[in-house]
């Protein structure tokens, strides 16, 4: 018979031996569902989905496969193909919630991607490559990583047999980057609203930024946008003969008048999400710029504290007022002849709330020449008021952000381009960016050349979304 003590010690080592294993297993289990994740990721990247060469039903069908493979049933998610648009499909489908009087969750991504040349690109944009800590390639933030990470939790809800009290919906859309030709949520609205239906939306915008040297700052929640609105100038004359020229010289005329109109600035009117956004962040801000914010942030309108915000940074300028800015001229038909025509692009990024109707009028105004039409280069945007910032929407969010990144200030903000948000706040549904996503201080080249995110950014917010969702789902 061995001594106590000898059978004591062979116990606790089987157990410790046996403790130490449960983080192993848990760590390798982590690992294979992130490389299932980059496998999703990587697929939904290198599947084009640009409007000249892209294939958003191909997109959609694959993602679609991948949620059938984790054991959802086949009618369960489906692919919405405009009948004019064969290439423009949608994935929509929910996981049903066990109240079904609870407003539902949806969760929104366009996989559409800007357009992108091989030859401008050091590395193929349509390639998935890491190198140096980021993945690049078209897509690679906007708005290919949230629609990845979607699907992903989505998959790992069934993994986790996860019951939501509230249905969560998923519409992967196309078109968002080209909504002049088809918008996918447009679309959907118009033809399925049933399938958008829900008591608030998670969409792209609200990404957190990081300082110089790759720490997080702040974490963003985009709550409202500015609305996109060209508007056409026109003007037209005698023309003739350049060796004789005369006063009436449409080119001339158009020059004065957008001159008129960039020097022109709309008034301030800085709305609460506006004012949050700068009470928020004045204490990363010492000196006269933390104190203008603070100013702005309790509500008053300081003329000079807007003023001087206004001056310091343009994206600052542009949450406070309505800008419209000159974007494109053409004039003439020879260069040996007075001019006929010209016309000018005037692209104009609205405050939620105000009409496009009202910035036309004072458009008009401010050319101050019946000789040049001002009219509207398409069909107006809804021009939705922001939705409220609840402590159901905000709570979740802080709670995790301190978990994930003890320090960092959640900051409301609106969005100074545009998304499609305005479509789903227009049609009732708030709707809110919260991708989670770091970026560096030039903006990542979203849009741009060499588009990238860093790889720990992304997996942090495939982290955070999965667990957001799952605590909105969760919650009463």
């Amino acid at each position: 018979m061995r001594p106590f003590g000898v059978i004591r010690y062979s116990l606790s080592h089987a157990a410790l031996a046996a403790c130490l294993l449960l983080p192993v297993a848990a760590h390798a289990q982590a690992d294979a569902g992130r490389d299932r994740f980059r496998e999703t990721y990587k697929e939904l990247i290198e599947t084009d989905t640009s409007l000249s060469n892209g294939d958003c039903t191909l997109a959609s069908n694959r993602m679609k496969a991948r949620l059938v493979a984790a054991g959802y049933p086949e009618n369960q998610f489906r692919v919405v193909v405009p009948e004019k648009f064969p290439k423009f499909g949608n994935l929509v489908g929910e996981i049903p919630g066990s109240d079904p009087g609870a407003p539902a969750i949806l969760l929104v991504a366009h996989i559409d991607v800007v357009e992108a040349k091989r030859e401008d690109w050091e590395r193929d944009p349509f390639k998935l490559v890491e190198e140096n800590g980021y993945f690049f390639a078209r897509g690679a933030i906007d708005d290919k990583a949230m629609a990845s990470i979607f699907v992903d939790s989505l998959v790992r809800y069934r993994e986790d047999k996860f019951k939501p009290r509230r249905t969560i919906k998923i519409a992967l859309t196309c078109g968002e980057e080209t909504d002049v030709v088809f918008d996918g949520v447009e679309y959907l609205l118009a033809t399925e609203p049933d399938t958008l239906k829900a008591g608030f939306a998670i969409n792209e915008g609200g990404k957190g930024w990081l300082d110089d040297k790759g720490a997080p700052r702040t974490f963003g929640i985009q709550v409202g946008e500015k609305v996109y609105q060209d508007f056409t100038l026109a003007t037209t004359g005698p023309g003739g003969h350049s060796a004789r020229p005369h006063p009436d010289n449409p080119i001339t005329r158009m020059s004065e008048a957008l001159a008129r109109v960039g020097n022109y600035h709309f008034p301030a009117m800085p709305g609460e999400a506006v004012r949050n956004f700068f009470a928020r962040s004045a204490p990363l801000y010492p000196g006269e710029k933390g104190d203008a914010m603070r100013i702005v942030g309790t509500g008053k309108d300081d003329a000079a504290a807007l003023d001087l915000l206004s001056k310091a940074d343009p994206v600052w300028n542009a949450m406070i007022r309505t800008t419209c800015t000159n974007t494109q001229v053409t004039g003439g038909h020879a260069h040996n002849a007075v001019p006929q025509r010209a016309e000018a692009n005037v692209n104009c990024r609205i405050l939620p709330g105000t009409s496009v109707d009202t910035i036309h009028k004072a458009i008009v105004e401010v050319v101050a020449d019946p000789r040049i039409s001002v009219t509207a280069a398409d069909e107006p945007s809804p021009v939705p008021a922001p939705p409220p910032l609840t402590p159901e929407i905000m709570k979740p969010v802080e709670k995790l952000v301190a978990e994930m990144w003890p320090g960092v200030p959640v900051i409301p903000n609106i969005s100074t381009g545009a998304t499609d948000g305005r479509f789903l706040n227009s049609a009732g549904i708030p709707t809110y960016g919260i991708s989670a996503i770091f970026v560096d201080p030039d903006g990542n080249g979203v849009h741009g050349l060499n588009e990238r995110v860093r790889v720990k950014s992304l997996y942090d917010a495939r982290q955070f979304l999965y667990r957001l969702v799952k605590t909105y789902a969760s919650a009463r």
